[in-house]
């Protein structure tokens, strides 16, 4: 299975970042990392393991960049404000660099992502907010509102990066388009979760795949089963 590592520097975060790439070929999936994670979180625990049949088949490639989570949400050093803004920024830098860099190389609309935990976050916030940019949206016990972040704070960006508060009233008709699943687990602390979130895209009429796996937690050994089966689906 192909690795590349990637460094560069970042006009729109002003800092360096680091990305692994996995696969000679194939539809693109970028990977959110968990919490606070680095790019190199998927390989560690055994995510891009899990995906190696459609990677070395040639059927995708596996983008894995660095969040900057430790600058944003979890920054409790900055006002709540300022946290929020740092991920517009980051939010700017995935769909200036990264998306629309990947969509040149390739010569293609659209990419998929995917995330666990709060990575499922990361992947359901990017989608729905640029659905014309996502053509699959995988997230694996993901949690949708980041109100808990802001100390009781609360502006346009932070509107407009809570998908449990935009999405209502989003309207754009690819989100109809789009392949979306939501993953979790019968005993996940984000059970509710994606129980709610699944009940926001039944509001819209959006078609997705709720999938609660039976006798399951919040950890990666489901997140191990379940990508490679909704890689199955690109």
């Amino acid at each position: 299975m192909k690795e590349q590592y990637h460094k560069w520097y970042s006009q729109t975060l002003s800092r360096d970042i680091e990305m692994l790439v996995y696969g000679h070929a194939g539809y693109p999936v970028i990977i959110f990392p968990t919490t606070m994670g680095r790019y190199y979180e998927s390989k560690d625990f055994g995510l891009i393991e899990s995906a190696r049949w459609f990677v070395e088949q040639g059927l995708i490639q596996l983008y894995c960049p660095d969040s900057i989570d430790k600058d944003s949400w979890y920054n409790k050093s900055i006002h709540p404000a300022d946290r929020v803004r740092n991920h517009t920024w980051y939010d700017k830098f995935l769909i200036d660099e990264l998306v629309n860099g990947i969509r040149i190389e390739k010569s293609i609309p659209k990419v998929a992502v995917a995330g666990a935990s709060f990575g499922g976050y990361h992947a359901a916030n990017f989608a729905f907010k640029h659905p014309e940019s996502v053509s699959h949206m995988f997230s694996m016990s993901g949690a949708f509102d980041i109100k808990m972040f802001m100390d009781g704070h609360y502006d346009d960006n932070v509107f407009f990066n809570n998908p449990v508060d935009f999405l209502p009233g989003t309207n754009h008709p690819d989100l109809w388009n789009m392949n979306i699943v939501l993953g979790v687990g019968e005993w996940d602390i984000c059970l509710d979760a994606n129980k709610h979130m699944s009940h926001l895209l039944n509001s819209k009429g959006i078609n997705h795949w709720y999938d609660e796996r039976k006798w399951a937690e919040h950890d990666w050994p489901i997140w191990r089963d379940m990508f490679p089966h909704y890689l199955s689906l690109i």
